[in-house]
């Protein structure tokens, strides 16, 4: 009998095996023709009893039956092995269906009358089906899910079971080929009782078929096929030995079948070691998942430990540890070896490669050179191996143990004992010296090493140029319009948007007279330090500070950045400018005291200027009545407009002013003088 070779792929994430539709059910209609064949000859024999010939040759039958079970017998030797070592429950199972059916088999050899009994006995009788019965019961189980509790329990107990099978068989033996009772009464009348036997075990190998064919589905595998068929084979066979006729041809098509079923598994499991030059992995497809996800961790395992070794370079032949471990054959060694390398080799370009993205990432914050270069070592070295970074300072540094001064000639990468130098330049001057493991120039890895060395040097030159941006612009402008023009230079194109703000206007009662009684330098002084409290008192609230024109500055709330209680910010702004003021101005009466107004409205809001000079500003009737308010205040306070007042809530404290009039505005202005908030 003929079964095609049936190996079918597996489409990633998919649950269901592919073939093309002209071949997959080809194969399926071949393969179940095989399995129909030997019931239609059983039928045909037993329907024709004149072609159900007799045959009886006790030796044929003994020789045959022992060579076919010592078959078996390797093959459930052989699995058992393997589910002890992997302590996997459902092979373990699959073991001892085939040692029970084959052990059996051995059984009913042995009794053969004429050979070592000298006439037919019920041991002779009985003996396979019992074990077809037997094996039954243990396909079906390792059909269950045995990654649970039923695992558990067959792997804690698998000592008893084998003990009890061992005992069954051996006690068979002994007593069937010793001509004892029970087993030495001649075969009787057990055609009905037998049925009612053969029924149930039909039924479990067909559940066992099913599940695994199931299992091939998703996961196709020749060992799997073949166990499938040899269920099948077996449920035949039960068949057959209850329905045929003592040695007639019907008779021997159990023996046949029994024999395909056995053989059909030592012949995939051989094609299998054939494919693959080993015995490992032989019965991967049969294993339950748990001990299939255990074993791909520990290649998992296994395969980082060789990159790591082979990256090293510390172990010797790390592949062949790995190929004694895991019976792998000497090409499958050597193919290893090669993967493992490709793979470590990919690895380090990997590392290496994500050492520059991170370099080049932190080239893009304001750093300082010493934390910059700290943290770009600790992203380089594991990837470079001992890297060395050393930065000019009075025009000279030691690195390595040796000594370079700006006018050292650097154009050019230098080796020297092992270690290649490379020049760290910003704008074109020779600022730092980059040490590195010197590499072969045919290396693939010099052409990184030089990249390398470009991309510290643009980060320490973006390093530097940021901080003196920040230095420069960001010392003009307020960090609010600063960080949006950084983030999006667009916005500094001329123009604006209409925004409800809050103004905040400040200056100095009596500046013009103090400034006509003191020198320059005075006036220079003062202002700084009321600056250097009035600009933070601002900042702190979320302000932006416009600018600065004499004695007086301008701050925004709600622009460029929204805020939702820009009204509240602003007075609070107030008062705690008036408070820092305070405090200096208790050392120093003589100089004046500021006065403080806030309104808020609609204003124009945006870069106001031409092409070559501009300024971010706001301009409409808010920002005016802002500025004629705080005329309107005395030294120490801050008044506001009644729009303020409502939008900055209950918790701002103040006392009424009355309608004012102030200058340039037909309409009066209703003003308060604020005690607190």
């Amino acid at each position: 009998m003929f079964f095609p070779r049936m190996v079918w792929p597996v489409v990633e994430g998919s649950a269901r095996a592919y073939l093309p539709p002209a071949v997959q059910p080809v194969r399926a209609a071949v393969w179940a023709l095989h399995l129909a064949l030997p019931l239609a000859g059983l039928w045909l024999l037993l329907a024709q009893p004149t072609v159900d010939l007799h045959w009886q040759h006790p030796a044929s039958h003994f020789w045959l039956v022992l060579v076919v079970a010592g078959v078996n017998i390797a093959i459930g030797v052989r699995m058992a092995a393997v589910s002890a070592g992997r302590a996997d429950a459902r092979l373990f199972l699959v073991a001892l269906a085939f040692l029970t059916s084959a052990g059996f088999f051995l059984l009913h050899a042995l009794a053969t009358p004429g050979v070592l009994v000298d006439h037919p006995n019920v041991g002779f009788e009985l003996a396979q089906p019992v074990g077809l019965t037997v094996a039954a019961v243990f396909a079906a189980a390792s059909a269950l899910d045995v990654d649970g509790a039923f695992g558990t329990a067959v792997l804690r107990h698998r000592h008893v079971l084998q003990a009890l099978l061992t005992v069954l068989i051996a006690g068979w033996g002994v007593v069937s080929v010793a001509d004892l009772p029970p087993l030495k009464a001649a075969p009787g009348e057990t055609e009905d009782p037998l049925a009612y036997v053969a029924a149930v075990t039909i039924g479990l190998y067909a559940f066992a078929a099913l599940a695994y064919y199931r299992r091939h589905r998703r996961r196709p595998a020749a060992v799997l096929l073949s166990v499938i068929t040899a269920f099948a084979l077996l449920a035949e066979a039960t068949l057959a030995v209850v329905l045929a006729r003592r040695w007639q041809l019907s008779w021997w098509e159990w023996h046949l079948l029994l024999a395909l079923a056995f053989g059909f598994v030592a012949y995939s499991a051989y094609v299998q070691y054939r494919r693959e030059g080993s015995s490992a992995g032989l019965f991967d497809a049969i294993s339950s998942g748990e001990t299939n996800r255990r074993i791909r961790a520990e290649y998992t395992a296994a395969l980082e430990d060789l990159v790591t070794a082979l990256r090293d370079g510390g172990s010797q032949e790390p592949a062949a540890r790995l190929g004694d471990r895991f019976g792998l054959t000497e090409g499958q060694v050597a193919v290893l070896d090669q993967a493992g390398a490709a793979l470590a080799a990919e690895r380090d370009l990997t590392e290496r490669l994500g050492a520059l993205v991170a370099v080049g990432e932190q080239a893009r914050v304001g750093l300082d050179d010493a934390r910059l270069l700290r943290q770009a070592l600790d992203v380089i070295r594991p990837a470079y191996g001992d890297v060395r970074i050393g930065l000019f300072s009075g025009g000279a540094l030691t690195i390595d143990g040796r000594r370079y001064t700006t006018a050292t000639p650097m154009d050019h990468p230098t080796e020297v004992d092992g270690r290649r130098a490379y020049p760290l330049t910003v704008k074109g001057r020779l600022a730092g010296v980059l040490v590195v493991p010197a590499v072969p120039a045919h290396d693939a890895r010099r052409a990184l090493l030089d990249t390398l060395a470009s991309q510290l040097s643009i980060a320490l030159e973006n390093a530097r140029l940021y901080r003196e941006l920040g230095t420069l612009f960001r010392q003009y402008l307020s960090p609010d319009v600063a960080a949006a023009l950084l983030a999006d230079p667009d916005q500094a194109a001329l123009g604006g948007d209409l925004v409800e703000v809050t103004a905040l206007f400040a200056d100095l009662r009596g500046f013009t007279t103090f400034s006509e009684g003191v020198e320059p330098a005075e006036i220079v002084r003062m202002l700084n330090r009321y600056h250097a409290v009035t600009v933070p008192a601002i900042l702190d609230n979320g302000g932006t500070v416009v600018q600065f024109v004499g004695d007086a500055l301008l701050a925004l709330f709600n622009a460029p950045a929204r805020q939702p209680d820009h009204a509240l910010r602003a007075v609070r702004a107030g008062l705690a400018l008036q408070t820092a003021v305070d405090e200096i101005a208790t050392g120093h009466p003589e100089w004046p005291r500021f006065r403080v107004g806030a309104n808020t409205g609609p204003a124009l809001v945006g870069n106001i200027g031409s092409e070559t000079l501009r300024g971010f500003n706001a301009m409409g009737d808010a920002v005016n009545v802002a500025a004629r308010l705080q005329t309107l205040a005395e030294p120490g306070q801050v008044v506001i407009g009644e729009t303020t007042l409502k939008a900055a809530g209950a918790s701002v404290r103040a006392v009424p002013l009355g309608d004012l009039d102030v200058k340039g505005r037909i309409q009066t202005v209703r003003a308060y003088v604020v005690t607190g908030a």
